[in-house]
């Protein structure tokens, strides 16, 4: 019989390898990165969020909340989502930094003059290379089956980076913008 892990464990393990993730990146060189994003994000007129699968999974979460911040916000695909101009900024997440589409993506944003943010595993990929600014996610790649960085399947550790990195770029933008919690709660969708 295989030896199994308790649900405990592994949630151990995921929480292990996410603060290991999060203490790289307090290093100067991470950390500064990660506040150039917000506040590009903050300046943007509006801002464009793109990744495949559960990358872009995340993103779509992390531009949830941009939007209840007040912030014009769109999920490239979507068939509202308008022209990107040299005016606003678009964040993408690929561990690879070579997933086609978001590098074609990342090319047209780059070629109309926008921002383009970068969350990725691979600070020398095509992506980085057409980032205005990129953070470098010290996690395991997709591909990258058995690395010492995660013990996690297929992407895992970089794919919750991502939604961490969402969700902290968000508080440090609410708390910077002095709204409560009742400032952005009727922008929270009542469709559903």
């Amino acid at each position: 019989m295989p030896h199994t892990e308790t649900v405990t464990a592994s949630l151990g393990t995921i929480l292990a390898e996410n603060t290991a993730v999060i203490d790289r990146l307090a290093t100067d060189a991470a950390s500064t990165a990660l506040d150039d994003v917000a506040d590009r994000l903050r300046a943007a007129e509006r801002i464009f969020v793109l990744g495949a699968g559960r990358s872009g999974l995340a993103l779509r979460m992390t531009a949830m909340r941009l939007m209840h911040l007040g912030l014009d916000v769109h999920v490239v695909g979507e068939v509202t989502t308008p022209a990107i101009t040299a005016a606003d900024a678009l964040l993408v997440a690929s561990g690879s930094g070579s997933t086609a589409g978001i590098v074609r993506a990342a090319e047209t944003a780059h070629a109309v003059g926008a921002t383009v943010l970068a969350l990725t595993t691979a600070g020398s990929s095509p992506l980085a290379g057409l980032a205005t600014v990129t953070v470098v996610v010290p996690a395991a790649e997709k591909q990258d089956h058995g690395s010492a960085l995660s013990a996690q399947y297929s992407g895992g550790l970089f794919e919750q980076s991502v939604l961490l990195i969402g969700d902290a770029v968000f508080h440090t933008l609410w708390q910077a913008s002095g709204s409560t919690a009742a400032d952005l709660w009727p922008r929270h969708a009542n469709l559903d």
